[in-house]
């Protein structure tokens, strides 16, 4: 028998915000958390527009100074959201969730870059015996997934997923299968990143992905003809997901059930996504068969939305190929990154969080700085200002470098 999952805890850091309500009030408000980039002012980079996290406290969210020392910048994201969103749901590992029965589900698309560059740096400097018996397990993506399952005593599965920009969506949506299927009875899921190093600049600038704009108007356009490229981001979602009953007869606050799931592959380029928008849009009908979706629904769409030229035009025809365009212009859709920017593997993550928050609170976070329509992407993308709507149902995509496309529907309770 499939049973049902809910989100009963979310926790954040972000560009916009280190905790829930100051992100979500963020994005109803279109604050953007893009900025130039501090902490690299002796290197000459070709693009200085990023999106980083800001006063950021490791202590105030259950680490200690050894933990800091030890641990690479997307380990401590994720140890800070995982512990947000677990004391948000109230569940205890041995109180009142069996620790075999309780799991974790985070990931990263990169994993520890700001130990790579500074490791490195002491290999060509200091030779190999200077390098830190700690790299390789500071450096490795998974290491997140196993400190947050050792932080909260988490001994059922635990699968850290990485598939690059999709890696949040993918972890939430693994770990609701898993749910369903009878696999454990709560997992902490998400993604985390910390690769705003000069090192990944370079890279994703040099291939064309990055936007090339020269202010923090312009830089994120997400489905404006104006787009560029995306904006560099850092920062972890985590959201708790657990099975219903579990969740009712321990009184947890319920934010939205999960109710659908869909998982393709492009299997086209490493990099640009299929211009037909045909396997995208599968991934899309997969959660939205799964969901029960009808034209009866008010329907939210949290868009991969990358402000690059390729994917929102691709994105947009794989829309328009789920739904159909009489469906699709009804949406809402809306890039919650024109605001935080880019966060790679913890992008899909925080987006599913935005997602749920505008089921909870019927309030459709808008599109900054959309200015110029563009007649490959011409739907209701929720330009500037933020939307007061009773939605049922919301939905969010991610597209990933490897063609990656993931979709996870939530629906109001």
């Amino acid at each position: 028998m499939n049973k049902r999952v809910v989100i009963t805890g979310m926790g954040a850091i972000t560009p916009v915000g280190n905790e829930i309500s100051t992100f979500w009030n963020s994005l109803k408000n279109g604050v953007s958390g893009l900025n130039f980039i501090t902490g690299f002012d002796d290197v000459e980079l070709p693009v200085r527009i990023v999106a980083q996290v800001k006063n950021f406290e490791p202590m105030n969210y259950g680490l200690d100074r050894g933990d800091v020392r030890k641990w690479d910048l997307f380990c401590q994201y994720a140890m800070a959201a995982a512990y947000q969103a677990m004391n948000d749901s109230g569940l205890k590992s041995g109180e009142n969730i069996e620790s075999h029965r309780l799991g974790v589900y985070v990931g990263s698309g990169i994993g520890g870059m700001d130990v790579f560059v500074k490791e490195s740096a002491k290999l060509f400097n200091e030779g190999a015996k200077r390098i830190s018996p700690l790299f390789v397990p500071t450096l490795i993506a998974n290491m997140a997934a196993g400190n947050v399952a050792i932080k909260h005593q988490a001994e059922g599965p635990c699968l850290p997923v990485v598939t690059a920009c999709a890696t949040g969506t993918h972890a939430v949506g693994e770990a609701y299968r898993a749910i369903k299927f009878g696999m454990a009875d709560a997992i902490i899921a998400g993604g985390a990143e910390a690769a705003v190093q000069p090192i990944a600049i370079g890279g994703f600038a040099n291939s064309k992905a990055l936007t090339n704009a020269t202010t923090l108007e312009e830089a994120c356009t997400p489905f404006d003809a104006r787009r560029s490229g995306f904006t560099m981001a850092e920062g972890s979602g985590i959201l708790i997901l657990e099975e219903y009953e579990h969740a009712v007869n321990r009184g947890a606050t319920i934010y939205a059930e999960v109710v659908g799931y869909g998982n393709t592959c492009d299997a086209f380029h490493y990099t640009a996504p299929r211009a037909d928008g045909i396997p995208a849009s599968r991934a899309i009908a997969q959660a939205l068969q799964e969901a029960a979706y009808t034209d009866k629904d008010v329907l939210y769409i949290n868009a991969h939305g990358t402000s690059t030229p390729l994917n929102d035009k691709t994105e947009t025809q794989a829309i328009k190929l789920a739904l159909g365009n009489d469906l699709a212009y009804k949406a809402f859709v809306s890039s919650t990154k024109s605001m935080t920017g880019h966060m790679l593997g913890a992008a899909g993550a925080v987006e599913l969080i935005a997602s749920a928050m505008a089921l909870k609170e019927g309030i459709i976070p808008p599109t900054i700085h959309y200015q110029v329509p563009d007649e490959q992407c011409d739907l209701n993308y929720v330009p500037n200002v933020a939307v007061d709507e009773s939605i049922s149902l919301a939905i969010s995509n991610s597209l990933g470098f490897g063609g990656h496309n993931a979709c996870v529907a939530l629906r109001k309770l």
